[in-house]
């Protein structure tokens, strides 16, 4: 048990090393347009989710996932609206030709 709970913890802090890395090369100009592409993978992290909060052992896994679900909602929603403005941008400048 203790050793699941530990790969999966050098999992997440290896993954917020490496996400933050990648983030941090990309520039400014190609943010926008890779939020639409984050929602997909939000997307997933929402599935899996709702999968780990119905897990064994209720105390635990409901409380991530709960966690999980939240931020990853937080995450779609956030990258639909960047989305739909940045849309919206491109809309208006077209226009005004």
């Amino acid at each position: 048990m203790m050793g699941a709970v530990l790969v999966g913890m050098y999992v997440f802090v290896l993954a917020v090393f490496v996400g933050f890395e990648i983030i941090a090369k990309i520039p400014p100009t190609l943010h926008t347009p890779l939020m639409s592409g984050a929602n997909a993978v939000s997307g997933i992290t929402l599935v899996g989710a709702l999968i780990a909060a119905q897990s064994a052992d209720p105390r635990v896994s409901s409380i991530l996932g709960a966690t999980a679900i939240a931020l990853a909602t937080i995450n779609v929603v956030g990258g639909f609206l960047v989305t739909d403005r940045m849309l919206g941008m491109f809309r208006r400048r077209k226009d005004k030709r």
